[in-house]
């Protein structure tokens, strides 16, 4: 069995735990400051590393350079460390000067949080960045990775925190001003282009919102991303206030949100739709079937605890309300529920 160290156990690493446990692998995990489960808990940095092939280090990027140093002496030329941080020039930096050539090292970032694996999302992503250093360790990095189920995108460090600073990093300074405005995250109805946003803000707020002050000061590329959001924002302002046109008249360009290309006529539109919710019910079914299988080895190991009630008919009932409410026939959502039911037992 791969045994893996984790220092670290914050949210990110008692989830980063779980994966290890289903993928077969096992861990150690040291926090000063987390509720470690005793079968993982290390009490010290040399019980932490000892026997560890891989070191994870799951601590916040300010805190990075820090704890490697504290574990420097402890580690091993055999042992392979990987940070997981969501941004990567200042980790890589790091990693460098503290363990250098001596130490195997990667810097990584796992595209994916507590609630992505609570809800069984896939695929999972992880950015590797290979290190001249250590040629070799990237292989092993992507190994470990692809043991726990994920897929492999290989990016240089600068690249990925410039990607971040465009994507991350502005989907949090937006969601952040939106919360802070107060801007209809309670109103009773909305247009379905707010309840995109809607969604998007509560993910980052459940997901990582915790993070938004280091996604923004640590990525040296943020602040680039988000002065050019806003000098776009300022001038669309600008322009809104300035004197309109006559009635009728059309806006002038930059008033104007492009249109996408004419897509298919009426009834090869819906066919297409069709084809995409059809694949978003696979892609359901498949996180569905994760979720009952963690379920199960959740149950597997609360057995001797007590009895656990048999929950299929109060599931039932439950499904045969919300297809009420939605104007459904209750007998054939009970049937289809029963389907996918016998589905996760065969």
């Amino acid at each position: 069995m791969t045994q893996v160290a984790l220092m670290g156990y914050g949210r990110f690493g008692r989830a980063l735990g779980s994966l290890l446990v289903e993928s077969g692998m096992g861990y150690r995990a040291l926090d000063p400051h987390a509720e470690v489960p005793e079968a993982h808990r290390a009490t010290s940095l040399p019980e932490l590393i000892a026997g560890a092939e891989l070191v994870v280090v799951a601590v916040p990027v300010p805190r990075l350079h820090s704890v490697l140093q504290a574990l420097r002496p402890h580690l091993r030329p055999s042992q392979l460390v990987l940070d997981v941080g969501s941004v990567k020039v200042k980790p890589v930096q790091a990693l460098a000067e503290v363990l250098g050539s001596e130490i195997p090292w990667v810097g990584t970032h796992p595209l994916f949080g507590p609630l992505s694996l609570a809800m069984a999302e896939r695929p999972l992503r992880v950015v590797i960045c290979p290190n001249p250093l250590h040629p070799e360790a990237a292989g092993r990095a992507r190994r470990f990775y692809e043991r726990l189920g994920c897929e492999i995108i290989e990016q240089t460090p600068e690249s990925h925190d410039r990607v971040m600073a465009h994507t991350h990093a502005l989907t949090f300074f937006v969601a952040k001003g939106m919360i802070d405005a107060g801007t209809g995250l309670e109103v009773p109805f909305a247009p379905a282009s707010f309840k995109a946003l809607a969604r998007t803000i509560e993910i980052v707020r459940s997901d990582a919102g915790h993070l938004f002050a280091a996604i923004q000061r640590e990525n040296p590329f943020a602040s680039e991303a988000r002065g050019q959001l806003l000098k776009a924002l300022t001038e669309i302002h600008e322009q809104l206030q300035r004197q309109p046109p006559e009635p009728g008249a059309p806006e002038a360009g930059r008033m104007a949100i492009p249109t996408p290309e004419p897509g298919p006529r009426e009834l090869a539109e819906y066919r297409q739709h069709l084809e995409e919710i059809d694949r978003e019910l696979l892609v359901l079914l498949a996180r569905r079937t994760q979720l009952v299988q963690r379920a199960a080895r959740a149950e597997a190991r609360e057995a001797g605890q007590g009895k656990i009630p048999d929950r299929e008919e109060s599931l039932l009932a439950t499904r045969r309300a919300w297809a009420s409410e939605l104007g459904l026939e209750e007998a054939e959502v009970e049937a289809f529920f029963r389907a996918i039911l016998h589905f996760h037992r065969s």
